[in-house]
């Protein structure tokens, strides 16, 4: 949405007035925004205009923009919220970010084991009517969850039975301190349309719709590929100049801090390179190659990971998968490599002209190896000392690969010709 009907939705909306449009357009730039930007644009409304807004969004996205507002203009939103979505919200922010607990909606149909099914049915006609009720909840005096029931089962059971006589014992749930990729992980199979979410004690904290889930998924997944060039989450289209600057800038100068590694190898072997000018043309091409055999391991293993497909396999097995692929891929990709090196030195009279097609093929093979291990190694290195494994995973794989391959054929060619 442009400049000019920001400026209208801020001159429409009044605390007295609400058109549905007008809110309608707020509601879509509060998802738009950057959740900095969505917070300015929040606190510059009414109070109560806004709270009609943000009400239409997402938990997740909700308490993403509440954070950036000030604990006063936050309170004087949250006053004018429904005082059940005003009580969870509160309760989600207390959970880690990017968790199951940041997604909850507030718990609905909540009933005690000893409820008939008669009255629990009465009490239903009133409260959907002004909530979406999927499940009904078993829980005791202390909010834990005993059970569940489903509709088709309290629709066909006596009036007269208690809900502890139909109730599904011990239903699955998920913890709310979940990170959001492990509970993907536990509900990839179960496609409830409402997950249950309990604290550690298994206590009833909110409900997850599944969409919210699988939105959460793609939002997660849209974002790995910029994090893996150092790319932040929060960052959108709409994020200001300045601001996507400083996202941006620091993991470029980490980059050119590496690419200063590459640089220094390269100038080791400056001799080399002087007497074998062939050679220059073939550093750009190793690189490349193996740079993107390290990418195609680098992404199935954070596919691994998304999906759990890790935590079955030996790590051992998979690492040696990829260094195996690299090195049948680089052994093709070398011959080729092999014989373009052999045609150029050919054409420009070169005495070791076999030899140094040789060596193009050798290090393409060993590069290739080298960089297939590295696009497994470098995500699971990340994540084992706690770090996001997407989080510029480019930039480090990019390095090794650099150094390697072009130390890889410079050196050989030291070793044999020089």
């Amino acid at each position: 949405m442009n400049n000019s009907n920001l400026a209208k939705v801020e001159a429409t909306v009044s605390p007295s007035t609400v058109n549905p449009k007008t809110v309608d357009s707020l509601v879509e730039q509060l998802k738009n925004l950057d959740s900095r930007k969505a917070a300015q644009r929040a606190t510059s409304l009414e109070a109560s205009s806004v709270a009609l807004a943000l009400k239409q969004l997402s938990p997740a996205r909700l308490v993403e923009i509440l954070e950036q507002c000030s604990a006063e203009s936050r309170d004087r939103i949250l006053v004018h919220l429904p005082p059940k979505i005003a009580a969870q919200i509160k309760t989600n922010t207390t959970f880690p970010k990017d968790s199951i607990g940041r997604l909850m909606d507030p718990p609905v149909a909540l009933f005690r084991a000893g409820d008939s099914v008669a009255s629990v049915i009465e009490e239903l006609r009133e409260v959907v009517q002004r909530e979406f009720v999927t499940y009904v909840y078993v829980v005791d005096d202390h909010k834990k969850l005993l059970g569940l029931v489903v509709m088709r089962d309290l629709l066909f059971a006596e009036p007269t039975q208690r809900l502890s006589e139909i109730m599904l014992s011990n239903p699955f749930a998920l913890e709310a301190t979940l990170p959001l990729m492990d509970g993907m992980k536990q509900v990839l199979l179960r496609h409830y349309p409402v997950y249950p979410v309990v604290n550690t004690s298994n206590e009833l904290v909110g409900l997850v719709r599944g969409f919210r889930l699988f939105e959460a998924q793609a939002v997660e997944i849209s974002a790995q590929a910029g994090s893996m060039v150092g790319v932040e989450k929060e960052e959108r289209v709409s994020t200001s100049l300045l601001r996507s600057f400083s996202y941006r800038h620091p993991w470029l100068q980490l980059n050119l801090l590496t690419a200063f590694v590459a640089g220094a190898v390269v100038s080791l072997f400056q001799e080399t390179i002087d007497q074998i000018v062939v050679l220059a043309s073939f550093l750009p091409v190793l690189a490349g190659q193996s740079g993107n055999t390290g990418c195609q391991a680098l992404a199935v293993t954070l596919r691994g990971m998304t999906l759990g497909d890790l935590d079955s396999q030996k790590l051992s097995k998979v690492i040696g998968k990829e260094a195996l692929l690299g090195a049948m891929n680089g052994a093709l990709v070398g011959l080729s490599a092999a014989l373009g090196m052999y045609i150029l030195a050919t054409s420009q009279s070169h005495p070791a002209a076999l030899t140094l097609s040789a060596i193009v093929f050798i290090a393409m093979i060993g590069s290739c190896l080298v960089s297939g291990l590295s696009g497994t190694l470098v995500p699971l290195a990340l994540r084992k000392v706690g770090a996001d494994p997407a989080t510029a995973s480019s930039i480090f794989l990019t390095t090794a690969t650099d150094v390697v391959s072009m130390g890889l054929l410079l050196s050989l060619a030291s070793l044999a010709l020089m």
